[in-house]
């Protein structure tokens, strides 16, 4: 039935397919073209050091030499050191044989 036989007023429209769904509206990653870093170093010799580090990862950054301010790359050392996805192993079903050798079932073994 229609909403119209209930209640006076507009029937509520359905949601636009750009407002609910996938997210069309991305932030671009730090380190591309798009959003390249911004580094700042002390030394000439320290900015060919970070550069090497950049090219190897194939990332693009904006490196600035400036003496007087401490050297800032935390932007470089957050997308290096970023941590590991722990996998671990899957425990056995219960009618698996045991992985301990026995020949017994999982669930007669160790599983007990």
């Amino acid at each position: 039935m229609s909403d119209k036989f209930f209640f006076k007023g507009r029937q509520t429209p359905k949601p636009a397919y750009g407002e609910s769904g996938y997210n069309t509206k991305r932030t671009a990653k730090p380190g591309t073209e798009a959003l390249p870093l911004k580094l700042s170093v002390q030394t000439e010799a320290r900015k060919t050091e970070v550069a090497a580090m950049v090219a190897e990862k194939q990332l693009f950054a904006n490196i600035t030499i400036d003496a007087d301010k401490p050297e800032n790359i935390i932007e470089l050392s957050g997308l290096l050191n970023k941590p590991k996805t722990v996998k671990s192993e899957a425990k056995p079903n219960r009618n698996d044989a045991c992985p301990c050798g026995s020949g017994k079932k999982y669930k007669k073994c160790c599983g007990a």
